[in-house]
């Protein structure tokens, strides 16, 4: 064999086996972008202030974000089929909502402030109430035992909480001014969203578009139908959530009032809110109803459950279905997962918008599988494959 030939296949095999091998160019891709995600990890400090800004402005966005998914289906019909000026529309569905908050702030936030107040207020007694009520059931020679293990947890409970809130009573001066800064910063956001969610509802049909216009123009199209399917995805998950979160508050305040259990419209409020947690939301919802009821007898502890169970048939026989359907198609364990992994990196934001988060990047994620798969022609199945397969 001639040196020629012989560094010609050496070059081959190197070329064959590392420089056009599409692992090695994968791994070769995933090692840099780890590289990348670390070099900006160290120089944190640099994106400090981008940080800043949007802790500042990402409530506003979010807040005019959520009531835009909830507001624009109305002004898209009340445009195209009354054909009415999208303005004149944003501007009296903008006094309406006004005037609801109006009536809330005069009518509906006293009541609930009065409720929780002494809920508060009451909270130890009730808890106190039900741990006698735990320790007389456990008197029994049956359950020293468990007895004895559960005033040991009680215990520890009780000097954890102790020491947590010794920490955060000596800690207050300290974090005055961090509290008043947060305060600040909520209320320039309310004063800010109506304004961010005004131009959202006048122009945010063209927001696709306009972003298209930064990419290539081979990509506009791919990038548009990509938006247009996470804003599908996004606009559903919100508008389903706080419609079914609306009914369940409904639900659980009729409910709680037919039965009379007391601070019925806060407790009915409180489990719409949690409702916005998927599959949990509900059942942390009723841990202070069903304290309050057994505080008052069994008999209304009875009643509060039979109430839960009949809100549940509702809710999951009629209410969600209707409402949800299987628009994000995610399996519950999946659900549960990200709900664990989100709520422990972000905490109570992570618990909330984890869901939709996750439904945003499965759908970029699922556009660019679509793509490498079309690219690679490593999943083409040729002539002699499907042979091969309809021969075994």
């Amino acid at each position: 064999m001639l040196p020629n030939e012989n560094s010609t296949s050496q070059r081959s095999w190197f070329w064959k086996w590392v420089v056009n091998n599409k692992t090695v160019s994968i791994l070769s891709i995933v090692l840099l972008s780890l590289l990348i995600i670390f070099m900006l990890a160290q120089v944190g400090w640099f994106f400090a202030p981008i940080g800043e800004l949007l802790s500042i402005i990402g409530f506003p966005i979010v807040l005019a974000g959520v009531l835009y998914y909830l507001i624009s289906p109305l002004i898209d019909f009340c445009e195209t089929r009354f054909k009415l000026n999208r303005s004149l529309v944003i501007t009296v569905v903008f006094i309406v909502i006004s005037g609801f908050l109006v009536w809330g702030i005069v009518v509906l936030i006293p009541a609930v402030q009065t409720q929780t107040i002494s809920i508060i207020k009451n909270w130890p007694t009730y808890w106190s109430n039900i741990t006698h009520q735990t320790n007389d059931f456990m008197s029994s020679s049956l359950f020293d035992t468990i007895k004895t293990s559960i005033e040991k947890i009680n215990t520890d409970i009780v000097g954890t909480v102790s020491k947590k809130a010794s920490s955060v009573i000596g800690s207050t001066v300290d974090s005055l001014g961090s509290v008043v800064g947060t305060v600040t910063t909520f209320i320039i956001g309310l004063v800010t969203a109506p304004f961010i969610l005004f131009y959202l509802l006048k122009d945010g049909h063209d927001l696709p578009e306009y972003l298209s216009n930064f990419f290539p123009v081979r990509y506009r199209k791919s990038i548009i139908e990509l938006l247009d399917e996470i804003n599908l995805q996004v606009s559903q998950y919100i508008r389903g959530q706080l419609t079914v979160a609306f009914f369940v508050a409904i639900l659980f305040v009729i409910g709680f009032s037919v039965v009379g259990l007391k601070f019925a419209l806060t407790l009915g409020i409180l489990a719409g809110f949690l409702n916005l947690i998927p599959y949990l939301g509900s059942f942390l919802a009723m841990i202070p109803a069903l304290v309050i009821a057994a505080f008052v007898s069994p008999i209304m502890l009875i009643k509060v459950i039979v109430v839960f169970i009949v809100e549940q048939t509702i809710e999951a026989r009629l209410i969600s279905p209707l409402i949800l359907g299987s628009s994000l198609a995610i399996h519950p364990v999946t659900i549960l997962i990200v709900l664990l992994g989100s709520g422990r990196v972000f905490g109570l934001i992570g618990v909330i918008f984890g869901i939709p988060g996750y439904a945003i990047l499965k759908v970029i994620v699922t556009r660019i599988f679509v793509w490498y798969k079309k690219d690679s022609g490593l999943y083409v199945e040729s002539e002699e494959t499907n042979k091969d397969n309809q021969k075994s």
